[in-house]
């Protein structure tokens, strides 16, 4: 695959993680470029990045004004590669939590499919490191009360490492989107299954952050609880 490669890595309060993460996804591929969309971190996130964007010419900056939630910062993301004219695109978290070195067997697996899932509950095994059993059992039932309410055959529907094609996130109304967190990426993977666009599940090993602060909370889960069944029913009266 020659396509030009996109990793965009949402950030707020990453000042820690974002230096550590970003060397190890440019070095798995020459072809790979990172986004940073920064929420306007006051620990002085974005003027870390742009520092680094001025020392690599393979690392852009989007700055947002405020911190308005996960699958907004995507979604500007996703504008600004397809603006840039970038074919595959991945969501990747700026910690350690999504492992780089898996970015080359989901760029071979995309190779063939129209989009990539990098899944903790495929194959029969759960795929976790260092998360506690409630933040495992919000994750796992997650993913499985979207399957049961929007039949849609993905094992890790909630997981936030994933990779589009082009073609798929021009295809599927990203301006219609209006889920966050959890939410956000069910709705995603959604609306690209239900306009028939193949994909995959790769496994990958998922490891808790060891530095910086989580951002799930209460609000994030209460989201996805209520947006599955909106989905469906958009769905069903073709309003999605």
């Amino acid at each position: 695959m020659s396509e030009r490669i996109l990793v965009i890595v949402p950030t707020y309060n990453e000042m820690e993680n974002l230096p550590r993460k970003a060397p190890l996804i440019l070095e798995q591929d020459e072809r790979i470029e990172i986004l940073v969309v920064d929420d306007a971190s006051p620990d002085g996130t974005g003027q870390l990045a742009d520092e680094m964007a001025a020392a690599a010419p393979r690392v852009h900056v989007l700055h947002r004004k405020s911190k308005d939630g996960l699958g907004q910062a995507y979604l500007a993301g996703f504008k600004w590669a397809l603006e840039h004219d970038f074919e595959v695109i991945f969501e990747m978290d700026a910690d350690i939590s999504h492992p780089p070195d898996a970015l080359p067997r989901l760029i071979e697996a995309i190779g063939t499919h129209d989009f990539v899932i990098g899944s903790r509950y495929v194959e029969g095994r759960v795929t976790v490191s260092n998360w506690p059993m409630s933040r495992l059992l919000v994750s796992y039932f997650g993913s499985w009360y979207a399957r049961m309410i929007t039949r849609m055959p993905v094992r890790d529907a909630t997981g936030g490492f994933n990779g589009w094609h082009r073609r798929v996130l021009e295809e599927v109304g990203l301006d219609r989107v209006r889920s966050n967190g959890y939410a956000f990426q069910i709705e995603l993977k959604f609306r690209a299954w239900v306009k028939n666009f193949t994909f995959t599940e790769v496994p990958i090993l998922f490891t808790e952050r060891d530095t910086g602060d989580s951002k799930m909370s209460k609000k994030i889960v209460r989201e996805a609880v209520w947006r599955v069944w909106w989905m469906k029913f958009q769905h069903i009266f073709g309003r999605l």
